[in-house]
């Protein structure tokens, strides 16, 4: 144990070409997946905070259900879509990153979109009243809620990176785990473990804490700060 915490070190502090390409990918497919997921998901909260229609109590019960979706399931119906035989299967975008910033998009759509209908529709209590007599409509509300509690809304895009950056079922089935194409931080880790290569995996696993850990210190200090600015 003692020399895979060494070996690991090693490669670290040597920026091993292997892990500075693992990490970067993952960095980079996470990244594109909280973007889109961004763009989509928090206006959905948003829109689900403020707006009152038929059917938004069963939305609103669905769309917290899927924040637990288990990520294989999402694996699956990705891979059955974009598959050879699926009915994308023509763009030829299987075992490619394009594939796993698809399948972590939408693992984070619903973590984030609950959140932000959550963060939007307490404020949308407190502002309902000053909104309907300036006569506001219900997207200019809705926008300018997303901006005044952009600050709140930014722990929903942490969150959403964190679980970009932490999930291993969905894109070990539509990346394929291929060296050097679609190889990211924790299905790297799976395998390497299973071969018994565990400097690599040790380093990686490190690696991806410190991502983790500094994401959730992130958040907790946007929160410390938005509360103390404007409370």
């Amino acid at each position: 144990m003692g020399q895979a915490f060494l070996e690991a070190f090693q490669l670290l502090t040597g920026f091993d070409r292997q892990v500075v390409d693992i990490v970067v990918l993952s960095l980079r497919v996470s990244g594109l997946a909280v973007l889109a997921g961004t763009l989509v998901g928090l206006p959905l909260g948003a829109c689900l905070g403020v707006g009152r229609f038929p059917g938004r109590q069963a939305l609103v019960i669905f769309l917290n259900a899927c924040m637990g979706l288990p990520s294989v399931v999402v694996g699956v119906v990705v891979y059955l879509a974009l598959s050879r035989s699926g009915p994308f299967g023509h763009l030829g975008l299987m075992y490619s990153p394009v594939a796993m910033v698809i399948a972590q998009t939408l693992l984070v759509i619903p973590l984030m979109a609950a959140i932000a209908r959550q963060v939007v529709e307490d404020a949308w209590r407190d502002y309902a009243e000053e909104l309907a007599a300036m006569r506001f409509r219900w997207i200019d509300s809705v926008t300018l809620l997303l901006h005044d509690c952009r600050h709140s809304l930014l722990v929903a895009v942490l969150a959403g990176l964190g679980r970009a950056m932490s999930e291993v079922g969905a894109v070990m089935i539509v990346g394929g785990n291929i060296d050097r194409s679609t190889r990211v931080m924790t299905t790297a880790i799976a395998l390497e473990t299973s071969k018994g290569d565990l400097p690599l995996a040790l380093a990686l696993g490190v690696v991806l804490l410190a991502v983790i850990l500094l994401i959730n210190a992130a958040a907790y200090m946007l929160r410390t700060w938005a509360f103390r600015r404007y409370a």
